[in-house]
């Protein structure tokens, strides 16, 4: 898959292109349902496929300039790409970067300026709730009145009666229902970053961890995590705390720490990607360090006898065709 960045020229097909359009955060089953479709149908006409993305997605955008309360990211831009180039479907990906410019731009001037002068697209692949263009007056029916491509729409995908939909695993995740974000990504909730050097408090206490770092992005979980890190030293389990640390900190970032089962190596600067499979409890602060230390150590005990009870599945829902 190419990767065509927000700073670089929108990429031009001579031949024509298949192409879809939208966040894919999180990529789960109803994005896949998407790819597949458009790998069907550009096949079918002999056409490359791309897929044009959002960055910054347009909600944090708008909430950024608006000064209000950011909305949850699910997969960093990293990971999305990664996640989709896995799947094996995209020829090329366009991430177009989403500012006041392409906040203010008509659903016509998109149209006509991108999708056609610009990217030459002959076949157009949508959600069922796709809205573009300056005050999203764009939609499916807008688009259907298009001649020089077809568009097509692509129905909800359900899973065990449940749509699929990014705001769902956000709203599974915020409630603590890893089995229901399971579910509806088809493979487990995972985020990948690298160790940085932290306040190493967790060695002071017995418990070392990989202080990772995310974009600072405004993440669905908090608590206290049974997990699964994948690295260059293969798979292990362990226990995660994601959240603000309010024991010891007092900032307003959100922080992924880690400690794996039974290892002991140097993690610094590796990239580590860490899939989430059951939640043990809320973050909380505690009086001391001793009683932090205390429960730690408990919610160890409770990851290693869940891991020990339940199998850890992690099955993408984007393999090829």
């Amino acid at each position: 898959m190419k990767i065509y960045p927000g700073q670089s020229a929108c990429p031009h097909f001579k031949q024509g292109v298949a192409l879809t359009i939208g966040n894919f955060d999180g990529v789960h089953l109803g994005h896949c349902q998407i790819l597949r479709q458009l790998r069907q149908a550009a096949d079918k006409r002999g056409l490359p496929i791309a897929i044009m993305l959002f960055e910054p997605q347009p909600l944090e955008y708008f909430s950024r300039i608006r000064h209000t309360e950011r909305p949850f990211r699910l997969t960093p831009l990293r990971d999305k790409l990664q996640l989709l180039d896995n799947g094996g479907f995209i020829d090329v990906a366009w991430v177009t970067r989403f500012n006041q410019v392409m906040a203010n731009q008509t659903a016509d001037d998109f149209v006509q300026k991108i999708l056609i002068k610009s990217l030459n697209i002959k076949y157009l692949l949508v959600g069922d709730d796709f809205r573009f263009g300056a005050k999203r007056q764009g939609d499916f029916a807008f688009l259907q009145q298009q001649t020089a491509f077809e568009t097509e729409q692509i129905q909800t995908v359900l899973s065990q009666g449940k749509r699929a939909s990014s705001t769902a695993v956000r709203q599974a995740l915020a409630n603590g229902d890893l089995t229901q974000a399971h579910r509806l990504l088809g493979r487990a909730y995972a985020i990948s970053g690298r160790v940085m050097h932290g306040k190493k408090l967790g060695r002071t206490i017995n418990c070392p961890t990989a202080n990772i770092y995310l974009p600072p992005h405004h993440y669905p979980l908090s608590g206290v995590y049974v997990v699964e890190v994948k690295g260059d030293f293969g798979k292990r389990k362990g226990v995660a705390n994601f959240g603000y640390n309010p024991t010891v900190s007092n900032e307003k970032t959100q922080h992924l720490e880690v400690h794996l089962f039974d290892f002991n190596g140097d993690l610094y600067g590796k990239r580590l990607t860490v899939s989430f499979f059951a939640k043990l409890r809320d973050e909380q602060k505690f009086e001391s360090l001793d009683a932090l230390k205390q429960q730690i150590e408990q919610d160890i005990q409770q990851a290693r006898a869940w891991q020990a009870d339940e199998p850890l599945p992690v099955v993408s829902c984007c393999s090829p065709i």
